[in-house]
């Protein structure tokens, strides 16, 4: 194999990491520029305090930082004096046990600890203004530049270049790949791949070669105090660290030593972001292009309450301070891939201390094997949605992630701006009816409606219950989604599916191109519907479609998002294929339930018994003068249909369905009963159930593999997989009133041995269902226990589905 020439822009914390990775890995052709001096370039890592908290509510980011602390560990460049995170408030307290059970399902080592224990590791603490304290002893502080200087070393031992001094102002292309780059001394360095790793300058590289990097340079307040007595008298003066690096998330606070004098950093004052047009004249005078003048008023309320924390700061003052510059992205997450239009040209922006060893490594694998073996699709390049690209919509929820950095954020909490920027054609029959939407992927999507509300006491006269719940799993729920669930298994019930990303894929070549892309047969005859995935390099699911043969050369894809359009047109782009994104253009409702024949079919010029029209089948007809497709397959479990139409006519479609339902009680129903019928029923929800980091068996979708047909994406790391170790499962909790949310630990007699992926409450038999990665040989019928915030549940193991096992309800 030749190896690449392989430039990487920018020799910060990620640049110099990605170079020893990829050196490690054999590629040691790698040539890293940067504009500023080595080691210390003036870039965010040049000032970066080095916080390393590794426990974090995604699994993936703690992975990185975790691996990040093991290596810089072995690189000793890195402090590891445990990090310490302190509650001032009852409600801080019950998430910092949300925290903690974070760090056992992601395996980091962390206690809870009362306010005297917090003390006897931090005694500048007031133990009066703490309810207790979590301490996770494998953290600690990162000495970025020493970080960065021994791992350059080690890659230029391997036969890496560094180049100090050297800006970056074109990407050059040639024959529609990556080239190389030409400096501001205008010299061209060619290259087989070139990956920007340029921090905040990242996004003005992306626009020179058409491509949204979606970050906002944001400054970020950062002060040292004079000397602290107490350090003095405790004899650790000229000792960079020896207590625990503190959080204060209440007040947006955090501190470090330095020495005899403490750091503190702020996220409370106003979002500020960087305008990179005058980014080097509001600099001018500061140490580094990344530091802007410390602005004093906005650090007061920080003074204030960190006095109030730690009373001995009071007998000194801020004595220097500077706002530095670092990366905001719209969720929060990095950003990660390759351009797909200039094949080569690879983006690792967005990137803290924190991640920069586990990124970088990611980076490496998937540049040199084809895939990370950590799942990255919260940090890949095209998972934002085409608003989300815009420069407003990145500004506003930048700036928002800014702000929300230490909030405590509800796993169903979504944004509240921008707003209604994708809504369906029943858009305004919803607000009639009441609906309470949230946002997901820029579409509102009903999560229950108020009309439904005088169902509950139907229901609980026939025996429904109605459990009340704490305030934490009630924020963003209501009991009304119980309702709409039952009445879904009892009667029939219309769901807006228009949210589902839809793909046409057509041309001669196109039953060829899914058959290689995807793991199931879907040469099939026409009116087919098959369920199949998309695998990456190692046999991981990375998507799962559901696609409808219409005709013998076009296909309708349901798939998860950008990101499944991302990976068919990478592959497409030497077929006879067309790929058309329709979402928009159409739109889609779910019909479900005992009664939805009786409903559609008085409508449908088909027949649509179930002989004619069976399960897995499509079909091209009208319902009343609208023409639709139809597609028999249901995610609720229930007899019914997805009806699509294109957008002109979805008004009339919601309305035509909605009046003939009247004479059997349809309901409009929202997305939290959706999810909780779903659940019954044994249906995974990629990105949440089931990544990349796993495979198709046990994941618990190996039905979708078709191990005789010719080769696929992923099917030869499939032939050699060994048996997992671990196997998603459906647990049924024990209390009818137990209640969780998704990522709790699970213990088998004690010990941690899995987590929860998703969960809903089951109307059907009244209690919790939730899906568990648990050791695969875990028998039917095993106990566990889940611990939620301050509470343990007990659950069992339950065969699936949980609901309907024979699929008799699906098949009427």
């Amino acid at each position: 194999m030749v190896q690449p020439t392989i430039i990487i822009i920018g020799a910060g914390i990620v640049g110099s990491s990605l170079a020893d990775e990829l050196t490690a890995r054999g590629c040691t052709d790698v040539t890293v520029l940067d504009r500023g001096p080595l080691f210390s370039t003036g870039g965010s890592t040049s000032h970066a305090p080095g916080l390393v908290f590794q426990t974090n509510p995604s699994k993936t980011m703690t992975e990185f930082a975790r691996y990040t602390v093991e290596k810089f560990v072995g690189l000793d460049a890195f402090d590891q004096v445990g990090g310490l995170e302190v509650a001032s408030t009852p409600q801080r307290w019950t998430d910092l046990h949300r925290k903690h059970g974070w760090a056992q399902s992601w395996g980091v080592r962390g206690t809870l600890l009362d306010p005297q224990q917090c003390a006897a590791l931090n005694p500048l603490l007031d133990v009066d203004r703490i309810e207790g304290g979590f301490h996770t002893p494998d953290d600690g502080l990162a000495r970025a530049v020493r970080a960065v200087t021994v791992q350059a070393e080690r890659a230029m031992e391997r036969g890496a270049r560094f180049v100090g001094g050297q800006e970056v102002v074109e990407i050059v292309e040639r024959g529609g790949r990556v080239a190389g780059v030409r400096t501001a001394s205008g010299e061209v360095v060619d290259a087989d791949i070139v990956v920007s790793a340029a921090g905040f300058w990242g996004a003005r590289l992306g626009e020179q070669v058409g491509l949204t990097v979606p970050l906002v340079p944001m400054a970020h307040q950062y002060a040292k105090t004079g000397q602290v007595s107490e350090l003095r008298r405790a004899g650790l003066t000229g000792t960079e660290a020896h207590m625990p690096i503190l959080r204060h998330q209440d007040h947006d606070l955090y501190y470090r030593e330095h020495g005899d004098r403490l750091g503190i950093g702020y996220y409370g004052h106003r979002p500020m972001p960087v305008d990179m047009d005058t980014l080097l004249t509001d600099t001018a005078g500061e140490a580094m292009p990344s530091m802007l003048p410390f602005t004093e008023s906005d650090f007061d309320e920080a003074w204030t309450q960190s006095v109030a924390l730690l009373p001995p700061l009071g007998d000194t003052k801020v004595d220097e301070g500077f706002n530095g510059i670092f990366s905001f992205t719209p969720d929060g997450f990095s950003i990660m891939g390759e351009h797909r239009e200039l094949p080569g040209f690879w983006v690792a922006e967005a990137v803290w201390v924190t991640h920069s060893a586990g990124v970088a490594k990611a980076m490496a694998e998937w540049i040199v094997d084809g895939a990370p073996s950590t799942d990255v699709h919260e940090c890949d390049l095209y998972r934002f949605e085409d608003a989300a690209k815009s420069p407003d919509f990145i500004l506003a929820t930048s700036s928002q992630a800014f702000v929300e950095v230490y909030d405590i954020v509800h796993p169903h909490q979504y944004r509240s701006a921008p707003r209604d920027l994708r809504v369906s054609p029943f858009h305004h029959r919803q607000r009639e009816l009441g609906a309470h939407f949230y946002e997901g992927a820029c579409w509102e999507r009903p999560a229950w409606y108020a009309e439904n509300a005088v169902l509950i006491d139907e229901l609980s006269t026939d025996g429904v219950a109605f459990p009340d719940r704490d305030d934490w799993s009630g924020r963003y729920w209501s009991p009304i989604s119980i309702a709409e669930a039952r009445w879904t298994r009892e009667h029939v019930a219309l769901y807006d599916m228009t949210p589902l990303t839809r793909y046409e894929v057509a041309g001669d070549e196109a039953c060829a191109f899914l058959q290689r892309l995807t793991t199931n047969n879907v040469d099939r005859r026409v009116g087919s519907v098959s369920y199949t995935l998309m695998l990456d390099d190692n046999g991981g699911v990375l998507s799962d479609l559901t696609v409808a043969r219409l005709a013998t050369d076009r296909f309708q894809v349901g798939a998860n998002g950008p990101l499944d359009l991302d990976r068919m047109l990478r592959h497409a782009a030497h077929a006879d294929v067309t790929i058309r994104d329709i979402t928009g253009g159409t739109c889609c409702v779910g019909v479900w339930g005992p009664r939805a024949r009786d409903l559609v079919a008085p409508l449908a010029v088909a027949d649509i018994s179930h002989e004619a029209f069976g399960y897995f089948r499509a079909l091209e007809t009208y319902v009343g003068s609208i023409p639709v497709t139809m597609l028999r397959v249901s995610y609720v479990g229930e007899l019914g249909w997805e009806i699509y139409t294109t957008a002109e006519y979805g008004a009339a479609l919601w309305d035509l369905l909605f009046d003939a339902g009247r004479p059997y009680r349809a309901i409009a129903a929202g997305r939290i009963a959706f999810n909780s019928l779903r659940m019954e029923k044994g249906y995974r929800a990629w990105g949440t159930d089931m990544t990349s980091e796993h495979l198709p068996d046990a994941a618990g979708v190996g039905f979708a593999v078709s191990r005789r047909k010719g080769g696929f994406v992923g099917k030869a790391a499939l032939d050699v997989a060994p048996e997992t170790e671990r196997t998603l499962r459906s647990i049924v909790f024990d209390d009818p009133i137990a209640v969780v949310l998704g990522k709790e630990p699970v213990a088998i007699d004690g010990t941690v041995v899995g987590y929860v992926t998703s969960a809903g409450y089951s109307a059907t038999i009244g209690r919790s269902i939730a899906y568990a990665w648990l050791p695969t040989a875990t028998p039917v019928g095993a106990s566990v226990t889940v611990a939620y915030l301050d509470r343990t549940y007990s659950a069992t193991v339950h065969a699936e589905p949980v609901v309907d096992p024979d699929m008799t309800l699906i098949r009427r």
